[in-house]
């Protein structure tokens, strides 16, 4: 499933307040389900260059494992993958002008169960 309240601000890796709030719900809904184990998918919009995208989206997907295991959730029931801007929402990529709002889209992690 998505979370599209998981959402970054321009190149930082930073959990927000609101993304906190959806974070929490994920929390809860592991807390109920202890046998699952998570993907959380991270992502970037097409500014800066792909290597950088790439290490940025880890860094994004890494911040939200953390994140949750503060509150109390088992490492091992988490996976980060980083996929950088190769699987943009919208038509934003090299070279196409967007609005803040359409990288905004881009920029969020997904959760996805994987157990």
């Amino acid at each position: 499933f998505v979370i599209k309240n998981i959402l970054y601000d321009f190149d930082d890796a930073k959990i927000r307040p609101d993304a906190a709030i959806e974070l929490d719900r994920v929390v809860a809904f592991l807390e109920t389900n202890p046998n699952l184990r998570i993907e959380l998918s991270s992502h970037t919009d097409s500014r800066g260059n792909n290597a950088y995208n790439l290490s940025l989206s880890q860094r994004r997907a890494q911040s939200a494992v953390d994140y949750i295991v503060t509150r109390g959730i088992s490492r091992h029931r988490l996976v980060a993958k980083g996929y950088g801007e190769t699987k943009l929402v919208n038509g934003c990529s090299d070279g196409v002008e967007c609005t803040e709002d359409q990288h905004q889209e881009n920029r969020r992690t997904e959760i996805k169960i994987i157990e």
